[in-house]
């Protein structure tokens, strides 16, 4: 049955989606009606509205590649060619979108021309994961991830990879336009490299290969899956709501794919190759070369070779490789203060009102013990937990705001935590060896974002000064926060000052926070924004009555608090009236 339209009934929708869910699920799920549809006057008027002007900052994109390699440095140890690469064409590929949307249409490409699609080569642990994490989150882009062992072709059982892209719309809260200027990042992309003793159709490997090539050049995905109760009952909703079908779809045109993988065996297919092009002493030199010599000159051929479509390939122009990291860049990595597996260990303890504190040491043996591991950086993740996990066991039962690890407790942390517990003199000693540590790691923080080029502490409310900078490095080591977080939050403070000298002020009075006033409000805590309109509230409530008498004056229209005025607002207040007033 159908309505005068042509259209389903409500009732027909309800009992076609109910008879499905009751069989696919059971008597579990019945489908409750929240209302009846519009009608078509209704209807009209929704389909007349005027649009929403569209959000032009989505495409507001100007980084350059050196603005993002300068980003990268501030955490990624050495990698120095594969952050050039990646800084560089996800660069180029954004400010590309961005320059045609401000010519006024999308980009128009040549017959032939595909996107910049990478493909990272290196070994686990080397940070392809991370370094892509980091330039997503520096471009404030929607990111995905995904492991391409989960995926088969499309129309057999296995994930689809269109839900990639249907998972990026749902990291873009459903805003389809952001959404189509994601980020999709797939990993173990060398485990779906065609077998070569393989007889018939393999769905998991070059099945998969096929299924991606649609996607990562051009396609639309539409967001409705018809075997997805959820969305079927979205689109149920939408209509009742707005008495018209909806298709949703994410156009991958822009969309960004990398590709990573560690290539077990790739280096030897180059090396046979390279090996074929030389000559006499050249072939004897080259053949002891380690993997990175040659995966540094893989080329497409090589990539064929190794079991992958030359469609797929074809769609992967740029190839980066990442090096393996020695015991010294892993000593590098936990000295580094945006260290995530050092500063998350430190909130660990501080959950319990512990201060953890590591030696230089401590470091080095912890280094040590992770390279033996074999897998990266991930093993300072494995011996920093094997390590501290007797301490986080014990001592949140004690009364001991203090710990501080030094090479001799990495090396035994069970006798290390005995003598803890069992000589109360080491506690002293923990409390002195903490404080002194705290004053080197603050000064090297300080000095750290001094000599960072990283655009953040650069921008106009970080305000360089010596202040500033001492204050960001408190908050960092007070709230274990990385250097650049700790920075983006000193910003929207700053806004949020700004924002309360045009809340507070008059037409006939503007107010204004000096930059040493701005100082003394952000060394308050907690730092909030909460507690930053709280502030100058006070301040300016004590200061209203002689705010007023100022406004009287016919030259006065502005007043500027200074630090002292934030610290002692009633004598701020009584030393300026007097002043203007000339008062004995």
């Amino acid at each position: 049955m159908t309505s005068d339209s042509g259209f389903p009934t409500q009732k027909d929708l309800e009992k076609e989606i109910g008879d499905y869910l009751s069989e696919k699920y059971g008597n579990r799920i019945k489908i409750v009606s929240t209302g009846l549809f519009p009608m078509a006057e209704v209807q009209e008027t929704l389909e007349t509205e005027v649009p929403a002007e569209k959000d032009q900052a989505v495409y507001n994109f100007r980084m350059k590649p050196e603005e993002l390699i300068d980003y990268l440095d501030e955490y990624v140890v050495r990698q120095d060619d594969a952050k050039a690469v990646l800084a560089t064409k996800i660069c180029t590929h954004f400010n590309r979108i961005r320059f045609a949307e401000e010519s006024g249409g999308p980009e128009q490409r040549s017959l032939g021309q595909v996107k910049n699609n990478i493909l990272l080569v290196g070994p686990t642990g080397v940070g392809k994961t991370f370094l892509i994490k980091l330039i997503a989150r520096k471009l404030g882009v929607p990111f995905v991830k995904g492991d391409a062992t989960k995926f088969s072709e499309t129309g057999y059982v296995g994930g689809d990879v269109e839900d990639l892209v249907r998972d990026l719309a749902r990291q873009a809260d459903g805003d389809l336009e952001k959404a189509g200027l994601g980020i999709i990042y797939v990993d173990e992309i060398d485990k779906i490299a065609s077998s070569s003793n393989l007889v018939g159709h393999d769905i998991s490997r070059t099945g998969v290969q096929r299924a991606f090539l649609k996607p990562m050049e051009e396609t639309d995905v539409d967001l409705k899956v018809p075997h997805d109760p959820i969305s079927q009952m979205e689109a149920m909703e939408y209509y009742r709501t707005h008495g018209k079908r909806e298709k949703r779809a994410v156009n991958t045109r822009n969309i960004l794919f990398i590709m990573s993988g560690a290539f077990g065996g790739l280096g030897e297919i180059v090396r046979k190759r390279v090996s074929r092009q030389s000559m006499g002493f050249e072939s004897t030199v080259t053949s002891r070369k380690d993997d990175t010599y040659y995966l540094l000159q893989a080329k497409a051929e090589d990539l064929i070779g190794y079991g992958f479509e030359s469609e797929f390939v074809g769609r992967l122009p740029v190839i980066s490789v990442l090096e393996s990291l020695d015991e010294g860049d892993l000593y590098q990595i936990l000295r580094n203060p945006g260290c995530g597996v050092v500063l998350s260990k430190k909130k660990d303890f501080r959950a319990y009102g512990i201060k953890l504190a590591f030696e230089d040491e401590s470091y080095r043996e912890i280094a040590r013990l992770a390279i033996i591991e074999k897998t990266g950086a991930r093993g300072l993740q494995s011996v920093l937990e094997r390590v501290l996990l007797p301490f986080e066991k014990r001592l949140p039962s004690l009364t001991l705001p203090f710990l501080v690890i030094s090479a001799e407790m990495v090396l035994n942390p069970e006798d290390g935590l005995a003598a803890l517990i069992d000589d109360p003199d080491q506690r002293d000693l923990h409390l002195d060896r903490y404080r002194q540590l705290a004053v080197t790691e603050l000064d090297e923080l300080v000095r750290f974002m001094k000599q960072s080029r990283a655009e953040c502490y650069h921008r106009p409310e970080i305000n360089i000064s010596e202040e500033r900078l001492a204050l960001l490095a408190r908050f960092c080591q007070t709230e274990n926060m990385d250097t650049n977080d700790a920075c983006e939050v000193f910003i929207e403070l700053v806004h949020r000052i700004r924002e309360c000298e045009v809340e507070f002020g008059s037409p006939e009075m503007e107010i204004l926070f000096s930059e040493d006033a701005i100082d003394r409000i952000l060394a308050r805590y907690p730092k909030n924004r909460k507690m930053i309109r709280s502030i100058c509230k006070r301040v300016i409530e004590i200061c209203e009555y002689g705010f007023r008498l100022l406004s009287q004056k016919v030259d006065l229209h502005q007043v500027t608090i200074t630090g002292s005025g934030i610290d002692e607002p009633e004598k701020f207040i009584n030393d300026l009236v007097e002043k203007e007033f000339q008062l004995k």
